[in-house]
C-alpha cells in the first residue's frame, strides 16, 4: 500500500496535507483501501476543528474509497468495489465493514458522499410528526439545507427556504424551491402560524426565535444546524415564552438521535438512511448541476478560509483523491 496521507489541523486556521499512520493489521471485522472521493461538511470541520484550540486533529465527514483488502469475517464485500465510508480526509481508509455501504450501480462515485450530508435532515424526515402536504420551513440554505428542502420537496411536503445570502437563494430555486424568501414573511398571510415544521439548519439562535413566530400552534422546531457559538443578545426567556404560549415543539435534530442500524422496536436506523439517500442520488432526484467543487487534497488551506471568509460559489466541496496519483 503507498503511504497514507491525512488533511490536518495543526493550528488553529492552519490545515496541511501530511503523513498518517494506518493500523499495521486488519481487525477481522474491517475493510481497507483507495480514497476516491471526500466531502468537506464546512460547519462541522471548521467550528469543530479548523477554529478550535487543540491539535493536531483529523478533520473528515464521508469518503468514497475502492476496497483493496477485506477482514476475514467480513461478508458480502468484494475487492475493487466502491463502498461509502464515514472515515477522515485521508488517502487510504480502514473501516468496518459493517459501517460502510456498497454504491448503487447507477450511482457515479464522484457525487456519492453527498448522500452523507442527505442523511442529516432525513432523520427529521423519518422522526417528524408532520406529513407529506404540511408545510415545511427550512431556514439556512447551505448544503445541509439545501439537501433538505429537497428532500422534503421530493416526499411530497410544501416546502419554502429562508437563506438571507443571494447565491444560496438562487441554488434552491434552481433546485425546484420555488418558495425561497431572503427572512421570515411575518406578514404574509400564506405563511404567518401556519406552518407545521420548521427545519432550522442555520445553527443561529435569531433564526430559532423567529421559527416560533411563524410556526402554527402546537407546531414542530427542529433544531438540525449546530448552535456553534452565541450570535445575539436574547434572552432565553423570550424562546421559552413564545415555546410556552404556543404549545411548540422545540427539538434536536441530530441525525445520531437513530441508531446505526435498524432494531426490534426501531424500524429506522442511519445505514438505512443512508442506503436511501444514496439510492435517490442515483436516480437523479437531487439537483446538484453546477454545485460542486472538486479539489486537490494538497489546496485544501485555501479552500478551508475560502469557506471561513464566504468566498465560495459553490455549495458541496468534494476532495478528489486522484489528483495525487
Amino acid at each position: 500500500m503507498n503511504r497514507n496521507l491525512a488533511i490536518t489541523f495543526t493550528a488553529k486556521e492552519q490545515a496541511e496535507l501530511l503523513p498518517c499512520e494506518l493500523a499495521e493489521d486488519l481487525a477481522p471485522d474491517e475493510i481497507r483501501g483507495r480514497a476516491l472521493y471526500s466531502l468537506v461538511s464546512p460547519g462541522t470541520e471548521l467550528n469543530g476543528a479548523y477554529l478550535g484550540e487543540n491539535f493536531p486533529t483529523y478533520p473528515g465527514y464521508a469518503t468514497v474509497f475502492e476496497v483493496d483488502q477485506i477482514g476475514e469475517s467480513v461478508e458480502d464485500v468484494t475487492v475493487g468495489e466502491a463502498r461509502l465510508g464515514f472515515g477522515t480526509h485521508q488517502s487510504h481508509q480502514q473501516q468496518r465493514a459493517s459501517f460502510t455501504l456498497p454504491l448503487p450501480q447507477d450511482l457515479n462515485p464522484s457525487i456519492a458522499a453527498i448522500a452523507r450530508l442527505m442523511a442529516v435532515t432525513m432523520t427529521t424526515l423519518t422522526t417528524t410528526r408532520a406529513r407529506p402536504g404540511d408545510r415545511v420551513m427550512v431556514t439556512g440554505a447551505g448544503p445541509v439545507g439545501h439537501l433538505g428542502a429537497q428532500l422534503f420537496q421530493g416526499a411530497g411536503y410544501d416546502v419554502s427556504v429562508v437563506e438571507p445570502d443571494a447565491f444560496r437563494r438562487s441554488c434552491a430555486l434552481k433546485a425546484g424551491v420555488n418558495q425561497v424568501f431572503e427572512s421570515v414573511p411575518y406578514d404574509n398571510q400564506d405563511y404567518a402560524r401556519k406552518v407545521d415544521l420548521v427545519l432550522e439548519c442555520s445553527g443561529h439562535e435569531q433564526a430559532v426565535l423567529d421559527a416560533c413566530h411563524i410556526i402554527r400552534p402546537t407546531g414542530e422546531i427542529v433544531l438540525v444546524g449546530a448552535p456553534w457559538r452565541r450570535r445575539t443578545e436574547h434572552f432565553a426567556h423570550e424562546l421559552l415564552q413564545l415555546v410556552f404560549n404556543n404549545y411548540i415543539t422545540l427539538r434536536s435534530g441530530w441525525e445520531w438521535q437513530l441508531p446505526k442500524h435498524p432494531g426490534h422496536f426501531q424500524a429506522h436506523g442511519l445505514i438505512r438512511n443512508y442506503t436511501t439517500a444514496a439510492k435517490w442520488l442515483g436516480e437523479g432526484r437531487i439537483y446538484l448541476d453546477g454545485l460542486v467543487k472538486y479539489v486537490d487534497p494538497r489546496d485544501m488551506q485555501t479552500v478551508y478560509q475560502d469557506h471561513l471568509h464566504h468566498r465560495t460559489d459553490y455549495l458541496f466541496t468534494m476532495i478528489d483523491w486522484s489528483l495525487l496519483e
